[in-house]
């Protein structure tokens, strides 16, 4: 393909990181072509220098924060709709960053009609806004998803739509480690924001309070996605004031406790997935501000929270929401995993029989395969 560019925008951490496993996959698939664009560090790096880096800046959470930086996030835009006209790519690939990507789509498709827009990492439309499925098929040429139920919602609404598996089967595969499960150890996972480690962490550890009179042979694990974090989790623990070594703190090394523990309790999002696949039962936390819960109670229509139950279309892990995520529902949900074998191990079967609907191995290149088929046409 000659005189092919690709123009790519992600506008968080983790799509920073798929991204620039996309543009590596771009680079064997189609050679020649001219990659840009506006991404993070990761994504600059596997460019060349070619993707500018916006990520620390851009990826904000929740809607007041979005509208404190609206006259910044407003200036991007224009900036990177400028430079997009001037270059008139072949293709914009938009990864995931829905909010500022769909509104990128609509002025790419009324300002340059023929540059093909291809979507990766459908935003989570189908649960908050299915509303927008068909403004969506009208204004993008395919999507690239990564759950399997994804692709028929968007194709009845017209868009050609492409499953290619989800990005963590292959970071987890490579994270695989040859251990036995500890029966006495018990992972806790907070989460990786300090919001979400300062709503969840303390009941967590109230939780073990509550096991540890039961089961007194019993540790806890919990890890902290950054030093930083592992500092404020410390000062909750030292608050909680529990026996001496019945809690530890680690850093960076959630995969090799998921496949070491003999159970855990864990806040919604990605590690949910994660613990999947490595077959960790596990019960699910989710707690946010409340104005802000009862807005999304009326926004999402989905029956669960977990991305496993969802996945699976039942539930597999208990959840336990706002009010019930309170240390009582789950000290009795880690108490029937350590009491009741049969129980646990029908939980694990069925984590890990969900987790392989997310897919082989290889899903950048099937995803770079798919972009070079959309402009061979």
């Amino acid at each position: 393909m000659k005189n092919t560019s690709i123009y790519l925008i992600a506008g968080e951490v983790s799509g920073d990181t798929h991204g620039a496993e996309l543009i590596h996959a771009l680079k064997d698939t189609i050679p020649n072509a001219q990659i840009l664009g506006t991404g993070g560090p990761e994504m600059q790096k596997a460019s060349d220098g070619k993707i500018r880096d916006w990520v620390e800046d851009a990826a904000v959470m929740g809607i007041w924060e979005v509208l404190k930086q609206y006259s910044w996030f407003k200036k991007q835009f224009d900036l990177m709709l400028k430079e997009i006209i001037a270059t008139a790519p072949t293709a914009l690939v938009l990864i995931d960053y829905p909010g500022f990507n769909l509104r990128m789509a609509k002025a790419v498709r009324d300002a340059l009609p023929q540059t093909k827009i291809i979507y990766y990492i459908s935003p989570q439309v189908w649960a908050w806004n299915k509303g927008r499925i068909p403004k969506m098929a009208n204004l993008l040429d395919q999507m690239i998803c990564i759950f399997p139920f994804e692709k028929e919602i968007f194709e009845s609404a017209g868009l050609p739509t492409e499953f290619v598996g989800h990005p963590i089967v292959d970071e987890l595969r490579e994270k695989s480690i040859s251990t036995e499960r500890d029966p006495k150890l018990v992972g806790l996972f907070p989460g990786s924001r300090e919001r979400e480690v300062a709503r969840l962490f303390p009941v967590m550890l109230e939780a073990a309070r509550r096991l540890n009179s039961e089961h007194p042979s019993i540790r806890f694990q919990a890890p902290a996605a950054s030093p930083k974090l592992a500092q404020s989790m410390q000062s909750y623990l030292d608050k909680a004031k529990l026996p001496d070594g019945l809690v530890s703190i680690s850093t960076g090394d959630s995969h090799s406790l998921m496949q070491k523990a003999a159970c855990g309790v864990i806040a919604s999002g990605t590690a949910t997935l994660e613990a999947a696949y490595y077959g960790l039962p596990y019960c699910l936390m989710y707690r946010i501000a409340w104005p802000t819960y009862f807005i999304g109670k009326m926004l999402v229509k989905v029956d669960y929270i977990g991305l496993v139950n969802i996945l699976a279309g039942k539930q597999v892990v208990e959840e336990f929401v706002q009010g019930d995520a309170d240390p009582c529902h789950i000290q009795h949900a880690l108490d029937k995993f350590l009491a009741d074998p049969d129980y646990t191990h029908k939980v694990q079967s069925e984590l890990l029989a969900t987790a392989e609907k997310l897919g082989t191995p290889g899903c950048h290149q099937r995803a770079a395969d798919c972009i070079a088929k959309v402009l061979a046409q």
